[in-house]
């Protein structure tokens, strides 16, 4: 957040930046930061924890064509979240264009985004969210799902404030309560 000329805060600005291998070292230093948290899984990065950079660059590029999709996932656009006043990446969404897989229709949904934890309460979780329904707008889908666990608080005021209405809890794959939740786009 910035200071506007009337002494309030304005939102910084932010763009989604398909990831390339020339920010390998911008998505080092942001897996970094959750490792050092204590945070192993990056929300919103389409297995970037899970995978060398290069091998992931790759994997996301072919699962942004229908063609090329990974048969194990689905059609999807992936994207660090990049503050324009100074470069940095303060997260990161994968927008999937269905829910074509099990996991995606019953848990995942159609957007997956995280925060890097020091920019965290400034606005960019809703920021980013924004940003990720219009991409979905664009391609067409007219509702999305996305889910939270269910003692993240953040997360769910994010998805509240975009219109969310919750439909449902299950049991995610660690054993904790998510909630599942539609947006009208």
């Amino acid at each position: 957040m910035r200071k506007n000329s009337r002494g309030g805060e304005e939102m910084e600005e932010l763009i989604l930046t398909r990831p390339t291998l020339a920010l390998e070292q911008a998505a080092a230093d942001y897996r970094q930061e959750h490792l050092a948290a204590g945070e192993t899984v990056l929300h919103g990065s389409a297995l970037m924890d899970a995978l060398p950079y290069g091998q992931w660059v790759q994997r996301t590029l072919e699962n942004a064509h229908p063609d090329t999709a990974h048969g194990d996932w689905v059609p999807a656009d992936t994207f660090f979240v990049i503050r324009k006043r100074d470069g940095r990446m303060v997260g990161m969404v994968d927008i999937r264009r269905t829910l074509g897989t099990p996991f995606l229709a019953e848990l995942g949904g159609h957007i997956g985004y995280g925060v890097r934890p020091s920019e965290r309460r400034k606005g960019y979780a809703a920021a980013t969210l924004g940003l990720a329904l219009e991409h979905a707008r664009g391609l067409g889908l007219s509702r999305v799902m996305l889910s939270c666990y269910a003692d993240n608080e953040g997360s769910r005021r994010t998805i509240l404030h975009w219109g969310g209405k919750k439909e449902r809890e299950r049991v995610y794959t660690d054993g904790k309560t998510v909630e599942i939740y539609w947006i009208q786009l």
